[in-house]
């Protein structure tokens, strides 16, 4: 596994992804499915970015079967439009791969139903999304649902006290947490899985150390964080090598459901897909079942 690339991805024909996020690991995920045949759909906020995520991609893959659909994971609105539209196009889905996310803002935002922005986005986001699509998950001949989450999450905690940053906020600990609940939820989501008989798989991955454009986004170009990314830049992997974990959890047979996949060198940081080491708050099983249970809370909508 040491030296997986994505030449090894085998044929992806007749098979159907959703990939959250145009640029950065998204773009890449997309690439890769699009070149081995996937029917590819790559949500993201802006239109903008959209068509030259696909124009990018036919341009390198010019039969590629690959198109952009509008979601902003900030809007639990416009998820449940995303997940109605599709619902109405296509009777399954084999793939959803959440992707996309933000980084460390310095001040405290939300999203638009009062959601802590990173904690909304990264996590609720997706989870909402994964329960739109569940029905076409559930109905494809063996769904795979890959969840990013990061190296940040070896530090992160879960405040049920605090979840949404309310008394608190301080940027990365918060991002950490964001990233322990996505790899939470794809651990859980594999158990409730097995347990309900949904027949879809479930992965965690990360992508190490990556030269996306995360750090310049959020923090901003010019901040600490931002300065590294730019200055620094030979410590970031490349985003190709970056977006392997979640390739290899997509689509090799060697992927294991309920694992957690990232770079094999340097503490995760960098390399060629392997298994990953999964940070022992990630394995409470009593807290993820609280976590799922409030999670449904919030965006108002039960997961079955």
């Amino acid at each position: 596994m040491t030296t997986w690339t994505v030449s090894d991805i085998p044929s992806q024909r007749g098979r159907s992804a959703v990939i959250t996020g145009t640029g950065g690991l998204g773009f890449e995920d997309a690439l890769a499915l699009a070149s081995a045949g996937c029917d590819v759909i790559i949500a993201g906020r802006s239109q903008e970015k959209g068509a030259a995520a696909i124009a990018s991609i036919r341009s390198q893959v010019p039969h590629a079967h690959v198109r952009f659909e509008q979601l902003d994971l900030a809007s639990l609105k416009s998820i449940a439009a995303f997940g109605e539209r599709l619902r109405n196009q296509q009777a399954s889905l084999d793939l959803l791969i959440n992707n996309a996310g933000v980084m460390v803002p310095p001040q405290r935002r939300e999203t638009e139903d009062g959601f802590e922005l990173q904690l909304g986005t990264n996590y609720l986001g997706h989870f909402a999304l994964t329960g739109q699509l569940l029905p076409l998950l559930r109905a494809s001949d063996g769904a795979w649902v890959i969840t990013l989450s990061s190296v940040a999450a070896r530090s992160g905690s879960i405040d049920f006290d605090d979840l949404n940053a309310d008394k608190h906020y301080k940027p990365m600990p918060i991002y950490s947490q964001s990233k322990l609940a996505c790899l939470m939820f794809a651990l859980e989501l594999q158990r409730r899985s097995e347990a309900n008989g949904w027949g879809l798989s479930s992965i965690g991955a990360h992508p190490g150390i990556a030269r996306t454009d995360l750090l310049h986004n959020a923090p901003g170009r010019w901040s600490a964080m931002g300065l590294t990314r730019s200055l620094l830049w030979f410590l970031f992997q490349p985003t190709s090598r970056g977006a392997l974990p979640t390739l290899f959890a997509a689509t090799s047979p060697d992927a294991e459901p309920g694992a957690y996949y990232g770079p094999d060198g340097l503490s995760e940081t960098r390399g060629f897909p392997a298994r990953a080491n999964i940070p022992s708050r990630a394995l409470d099983e009593v807290a993820a079942t609280r976590l799922w249970t409030v999670s449904e809370q919030l965006i108002g909508m039960t997961i079955v």
